[in-house]
């Protein structure tokens, strides 16, 4: 099934070219697993960080097993984008790999280093970064 609007942007993105990125989340989609993304505020990804995990900060990205969503804070992968010195679009991309990866069964909490090997290998893939269970200290690139 081809969705059209794959990405959803709750927040003003001016830093991110919406048809590549849309292009980017096609890819991704069909590579690992379905998924919808939403792109939103700190507060918003508070309020669900929250109410389905039980903590009262932001967070940077959050997956939704049940409905294949993932919802991505703007203003957090700028702020990490900046602190790690490249594009908060690239920044973007990487959270989304990574949001893919937990909807397709990945537990980087609880497997032996195995999401972190498919984190490197899709980040690799699409010439990315380092991703963030390898900024975490949680494996070796």
């Amino acid at each position: 099934m081809r969705v059209e609007n794959r990405v959803l942007f709750q927040h003003r993105c001016s830093a991110i070219a919406r048809r590549d990125l849309q292009a980017f989340a096609h890819k991704v989609a069909q590579s690992i697993t379905d998924f919808i993304c939403v792109l939103t505020t700190d507060e918003h990804i508070q309020e669900l960080n929250r109410k389905f995990r039980g903590k009262a900060e932001a967070t940077d990205v959050l997956s939704f097993p049940g409905s294949n969503e993932i919802a991505i804070s703007y203003e957090r992968a700028l702020a990490q984008a900046r602190e790690f010195g490249h594009t908060v679009d690239a920044e973007v991309r990487i959270l989304m790999i990574h949001g893919a990866l937990h909807l397709a069964g990945y537990d980087h909490e609880r497997d032996s280093g195995e999401m972190a090997q498919a984190e490197g290998r899709w980040r690799r893939k699409f010439k990315l970064p380092q991703g963030l269970i390898a900024r975490a200290g949680k494996a070796l690139e």
